[in-house]
């Protein structure tokens, strides 16, 4: 994989965030979203300490909180159920603002906002944080089957080539003076997409046969071998760690 690929979620910087191992911010993450979802939902003031916490790690990387808010839309879906749960979960009813909201539903969105979103807020201060590639060397030090890291580096990389083709198919029907304007249409994408798939076909044999002809035997080499030392692991302990202090007094307060 090269070097410099870099996913749209990546902000460059220099931070002792930054520059932690892939797989101590991995195991940091996960640590924290299972404490996060392991909280009792009536404990309301520990998931604000835990939105603290996670402001406190992106101030300590140095990433804006506008950026962090903007990549917090891709949650929209999650809150459109959310609202809804009031509405239609049954059992006890409250009035509010004179509409009939169900206690039930009220809580259970509550749990989905605040766990979701402090998941997702986690999730992505890690891509803002670890490139793409090191993200996989991550998965691969902490010992996740080869094959699926392999899986997952493999779609990734060729989900750009597969864009860029589809990028090159689009410029050429413009270039034709295409538009597509209504279902006439249709038929001109529809073909598009069939020769995009016989392409992405073609192309992917290729490139095994090229990876075969120069040893590949079903795993890939490990040319950068991330160690982190117990001092690193301690840092990235800290999030989690304090989380669980936090998670722990919700269940005993």
């Amino acid at each position: 994989m090269g070097a410099g690929h870099a996913h749209k979620l990546y902000r460059h910087g220099h931070s002792p965030v930054h520059d932690l191992p892939p797989h101590c911010k991995l195991a940091a993450t996960f640590a924290f979203v299972v404490v996060v979802v392991s909280t009792p939902r009536e404990a309301m003031w520990a998931f604000g300490l835990y939105a603290a916490l996670i402001a406190a790690a992106a101030a300590v990387a140095r990433i804006p909180a506008g950026f962090l808010l903007r990549r917090l839309l891709i949650e929209v879906p999650f809150v459109a159920f959310a609202v809804l749960m009031p509405f239609v979960a049954e059992g006890e009813r409250v009035e509010v603002l004179g509409m009939s909201l169900s206690v039930s539903g009220l809580w259970g969105a509550w749990n989905v906002l605040a766990k979701g979103t402090l998941g997702v807020a986690a999730s992505v201060l890690l891509a803002s944080t670890t490139e793409l590639r090191a993200l996989l060397l991550g998965l691969q030090r902490l010992k996740l089957p080869p094959l699926l890291v392999q899986i997952a580096s493999f779609m990734i990389r060729y989900g750009d080539v597969i864009t860029d083709e589809l990028r090159r198919m689009s410029i050429a029907r413009r270039s034709r003076g295409f538009e597509a304007r209504g279902i006439r249409q249709w038929g001109v994408l529809a073909k598009t997409a069939g020769a995009l798939f016989i392409r992405s076909y073609e192309r992917g044999e290729r490139v095994y046969l090229a990876m075969v002809s120069r040893g590949y035997a079903g795993s890939m080499p490990v040319i950068d071998d991330i160690a982190a030392t117990r001092t690193q692991w301690a840092y990235a302990s800290v999030l989690p760690v304090t989380a669980l202090a936090v998670c722990l007094m919700g269940w005993t307060l």
